[in-house]
């Protein structure tokens, strides 16, 4: 059961390390559509990896601060994806 919440800490350290690197990669005048949207399927699966995480913890019943935790950084991830998405829209409308 510990491996389950050292694997949550693990994962929460890199959604707060990706809080702060994505605006920084995105506000970068050079990156381009392709790494924008590679960008987005890391975060996309990240967050679904976070999801199951989520479900795994519930399952092998652990406190609510846990899984609360647990659905922050899902949360975390669905943001930081969404955030990508509209700057893959806002470059995709620039190019026409």
């Amino acid at each position: 059961m510990s491996e389950l919440l050292d694997l949550l800490k693990a994962q929460r350290d890199t959604g707060r390390r990706m809080s702060v690197d994505v605006p920084k990669m995105l506000a970068d005048p050079a990156i381009t559509q392709e790494q924008v949207k590679t960008l987005f399927d890391a975060l996309e699966e990240q967050a679904g990896f976070a999801e199951s995480l989520s479900r795994v913890l519930e399952a092998a019943g652990h406190d609510p601060d846990t899984l609360t935790a647990a659905e922050r950084l899902e949360e975390l991830y669905a943001e930081l994806a969404a955030t990508v998405a509209e700057k893959v829209k806002a470059m995709r409308a620039g190019s026409r």
